[in-house]
């Protein structure tokens, strides 16, 4: 098991240093010509990682073409909305903050899901508390202003968690590879007009961005998802659910490391706060499952 921890670890670092390349890739090109390029290698490096992710994840559900595209539409279509909120506001506020707001995604899943029905833990709304006010003292400066990157990357949250909640209905329906690799198809083309229409990138820029495109292609796209793949295969999901956390940490020590970023005292106690509700949130199902066995076991005894 310490294995495959280690490997989550990896790709949670490898996202985490993304809001890095992000950043860096902003710096040269637009966000549809960021996300076009890197998604499409992405894409095209996935398919040479294809038999060594079929080695661990192998067919699920074999669905028609029509219901695989519907998927890939669907989640394809949260996705860009998602990573286009996300890479813009990376324009305007730093790597770490857009790090920790990213990840509120944690707790607002959860949440979302009571749109459908969906239990709730105490855990949750405890760790939402946090999570909010951890948001506060990050992102709200002493004149109650909240930068435009900010709000950006704030509101590419709520659609980061639509899209994992969205994905947990579709991989019933259909194999979670094809989705996977069909949303990356639909946020290329979705990029695309922006790029070619809009943007027009001299071949200049994108060689300046060409080491954050490769980055955010190869490792934050078709790396570190075939390692996801690998790693959750034998993961405990408490264990993942902890590890995954700490991307929001890995992107404040790349900002760190590698832009020169500083965090305030302020900044670092609201990332210390929204590090202990995400925490909260994605434990939340964990304790829900110890709470309920103790019970059973606690009946059981007075029932001996």
């Amino acid at each position: 098991m310490w294995r495959s921890n280690a490997l989550l670890l990896v790709v949670t670092a490898i996202w985490g240093m993304g809001f890095v390349a992000q950043r860096l890739g902003m710096e040269h090109v637009g966000v549809f010509t960021y996300n076009a390029l890197r998604f499409g290698m992405g894409v095209l490096a996935l398919f040479l990682f294809l038999p060594l992710v079929r080695r661990f994840e192998p067919l699920r559900a074999k669905a028609s073409p029509r219901t695989l595209l519907k998927a890939s539409l669907l989640a394809g279509g949260l996705m860009f909305i998602a990573s286009t909120l996300q890479t813009e506001g990376l324009a305007y506020t730093t790597a770490g903050k857009a790090g920790f707001i990213t990840g509120l995604y944690v707790v607002l899943v959860p949440l979302l899901g009571l749109l459908w029905g969906q239990r709730t833990h105490t855990a949750t709304w405890v760790g939402a508390v946090l999570a909010v006010a951890g948001l506060y003292l990050l992102s709200v400066n002493e004149a109650l202003q909240v930068s435009r990157g900010d709000w950006l990357v704030l509101a590419s949250a709520f659609f980061w968690a639509a899209h994992i909640q969205t994905l947990g209905f579709l991989t019933q329906k259909a194999d979670p590879v094809h989705i996977a690799i069909g949303q990356f198809v639909v946020v290329t083309l979705l990029s695309l007009p922006g790029m070619l229409g809009w943007e027009r990138p001299a071949l200049a820029e994108i060689s300046s961005a060409g080491g954050a495109i490769l980055y955010g292609g190869l490792m934050v796209v078709a790396v570190s998802f075939t390692l996801q793949v690998i790693a959750q295969r034998e993961a405990h999901p408490a264990h993942a659910a902890v590890i995954m956390v700490m991307e929001s940490v890995f992107a404040v020590l790349a900002g760190w490391l590698v832009l020169g970023e500083r965090l305030s005292l302020r900044g670092f106690f609201g990332c210390t706060l929204m590090t202990a509700g995400m925490l909260l949130s994605a434990l939340a199902p964990y304790l829900r499952a110890r709470m309920g066995v103790s019970a059973l076991q606690l009946k059981a005894g007075e029932e001996q």
